[in-house]
């Protein structure tokens, strides 16, 4: 299975790069639909793009309320905006969770990529208590603060890859609007049209 190359994905990256010198542009909005039906959002950091795809990759601790939002539904949205370029993206799709368990060595290999990539102080916060728990203690223990950097993907690591089917592109600047949707052939490949939408 193989994809034809995002006409968005030079966007996004020209998007990275022109506004990389601002610290929060790595960081994006992901909505999951809640086990109540509604909307659930938070923000997360980008990891970089899957080699030779256009799947977006995102770590996360799998003793987070979105990681059963996204078993229960697997379709997420990404909002991101580019303070100094103007641009937002849509990027809309369905979600692979990659944890420990995952019966694939492909997809486990790509976890403990994502996660020896990540720094060591990233790593440490998958040793911390269970997010979205009440708070115990003021202090954290000596244990939590503890990681040799050359074992690889503790329990709580997840990485989520982000296969995207739609993407919504604005261009503020130059009040543009693109909508990019892909469809899959009869041979597995994804192929991308483009259309140019009222902004």
């Amino acid at each position: 299975m193989g994809t034809i190359t995002a006409p968005w994905k030079q966007l996004l990256l020209n998007a990275l790069e022109s506004n990389s010198h601002l610290k929060h542009s790595s960081f994006f909005q992901f909505a999951t639909v809640g086990g109540n039906g509604r909307p659930s959002n938070r923000t997360l950091v980008f990891r970089g793009f899957q080699e030779n795809s256009d799947k977006l990759h995102i770590n996360t601790d799998n003793r987070t309320q979105k990681i059963g939002e996204l078993k229960h539904c697997p379709f997420a949205e990404i909002c991101w905006y580019f303070t100094d370029s103007w641009e937002q993206f849509r990027i809309s799709g369905t979600v692979d969770v990659i944890d420990g368990s995952n019966p694939e060595t492909l997809k486990l290999q790509q976890r403990e990529k994502s996660w020896f990539a990540s720094s060591v102080k990233s790593r440490l916060q998958y040793l911390g208590p269970h997010p979205g728990l009440p708070r115990i203690s003021e202090h954290q223990s000596e244990e939590e603060a503890r990681l040799d950097p050359s074992i690889g993907p503790v329990a709580a690591f997840c990485l989520l890859v982000l296969d995207p089917d739609q993407v919504d592109y604005l261009d503020l600047k130059n009040n543009q609007r693109l909508k990019f949707i892909s469809k899959l052939d009869t041979n597995g490949v994804k192929s991308w049209s483009s259309e140019r939408v009222n902004p």
